[in-house]
């Protein structure tokens, strides 16, 4: 049977664009399922993986392959705060806060929302939390909820003294932690796909659309709006930020959350808008207490002879901050005195995508990979952006290097999104 087969009944049952793993990552997982069934011929493998919906769901598993960790991207987490406190808390000061996580892998995200509007002063009995997720052994280690210390990044980890406790295999969730995420298994690409029974007031949607094809794109960006309540708010992964404002959303947020709502619903938070003082203070009213990376930034004034300001640092944190004219000055700033820079180039480019300018993120995304030619997430905004222009060859091109750097053995457990602060 040949390869295409196998990468269409992908396509039909989840939705996914082979072009976006490449397609020695689908032949890998064929010949591995293949293996553990002791088959030699892919003809008899298709016949059997047509028949049986479990061994569907292990080729699906075989696919994919989640990454995530406590507060990955945690800018993402902040903006929540601030938009929750602005625009959901006053119009609704008492009642359930809705969200939805997908896909929630192994729960790590999922609680890091709980956690976040926790440390702002949000009681636990106003947040509801649906974790979704296509990939049943996931669900089935966040049911567990042993997590070890690949889960646990950065320096900011007060978090887990206080809602998690030790154990012999690692830190597991307090129970009445556990007890206000509902986690359950379902697919977005799926036609007639609902959550719940009510619409959401959250939905995070990171990274997960990027491997849909252009169609399943479409239908989920809809499925999301349905999914929604009018004044909602969608957080999306950056390389996705272009499919949110060409499909009904706009930018809500001044940083680098990736966050949207339906166009037109929150006219005062545009992407230019500033805050009026009643809003800054229900925003300091609620400022988690003890979560990193908020929107405070000191801006150090460079001494003649002091030491060396890391300007790509402070890019980074005016970034996170929303601050994005300053961060964007701060960069050409380094890149004038430093030289050419992959970090500093991309993080033009999220800044140029964060303000709307996909063409102008693009070319910075290009100068990226140029000096770092295995900058795995240039590579894949980029092939986001041939997507959308129609040139699928370049796209899987494109991915197909990102997967091969992605596979390789890691030398610690965190990647380049957490060195680069995004």
């Amino acid at each position: 049977m040949a390869r295409i087969d196998f990468e269409d009944l992908l396509k039909n049952t989840m939705g996914l664009d082979a072009a976006s793993i490449g397609s020695a990552s689908v032949e890998r997982a064929v010949r591995l399922r293949m293996d553990v069934l002791g088959l030699r011929q892919a003809n008899s493998y298709w016949q059997h993986v047509c028949g049986s919906p479990g061994e569907l769901q292990e080729l699906i598993e075989a696919v994919v392959v989640p990454e995530t960790w406590f507060f990955r991207a945690p800018e993402a987490f902040a903006a929540l705060v601030r938009l929750v406190a602005r625009e959901w808390r006053p119009s609704a000061p008492s009642s359930m806060l809705r969200v939805l996580s997908i896909p929630c892998s192994t729960g790590e995200e999922p609680y890091s929302i709980v956690m976040s509007l926790l440390d702002a002063g949000f009681p636990r009995h106003w947040l509801h939390v649906d974790a979704v997720d296509i990939s049943a052994h996931a669900l089935a280690r966040a049911a567990r909820g042993v997590y070890g210390a690949n889960s646990f990044r950065g320096v900011e980890l007060g978090f887990r003294e206080r809602y998690f406790r030790r154990t012999a295999k690692g830190y597991t969730p307090a129970d009445w932690l556990r007890g206000i995420v509902n986690f359950q298994d379902g697919n977005l690409a799926s036609p007639g796909f609902s959550a719940g029974e009510e619409p959401y007031d959250v939905i995070f949607c990171r990274n997960l659309l990027i491997y849909f094809d252009c169609s399943t794109q479409e239908r989920s960006m809809k499925t999301l709006a349905g999914l929604l309540t009018p004044r909602g708010m969608l957080f999306v992964g950056p390389a996705e930020a272009y499919l949110a404002s060409r499909n009904g959303f706009a930018a809500v947020d001044r940083g680098m959350s990736f966050a949207f709502c339906k166009t037109g619903a929150m006219h005062a938070n545009s992407l230019h808008s500033h805050p009026t003082p009643a809003e800054r203070r229900a925003q300091e009213g609620l400022a988690p207490r003890r979560a990193p990376n908020m929107n405070v930034v000191s801006v150090p004034a460079p001494a003649p002879d002091g030491p060396r300001v890391d300007k790509l640092e402070i890019a980074r944190k005016l970034a996170d901050a929303g601050r994005l004219e300053e961060a964007a000055a701060w960069c050409e700033t380094n890149l004038r005195e430093q030289g050419p820079s992959s970090e500093t180039y991309y993080l033009l480019g999220l800044v140029r995508d964060a303000v709307g300018d996909r063409d102008g993120a693009t070319t910075f995304y290009r100068k990226a990979v140029y000096l770092e030619p295995e900058h795995v997430e240039g590579l894949m905004h980029l092939a986001l952006a041939n997507q959308t222009q129609g040139d699928t060859a370049a796209a899987e091109r494109l991915r197909q290097r990102a997967r091969r750097v992605e596979e390789r053995p890691k030398e610690a457990p965190r990647d380049r999104q957490e060195k680069s602060g995004i």
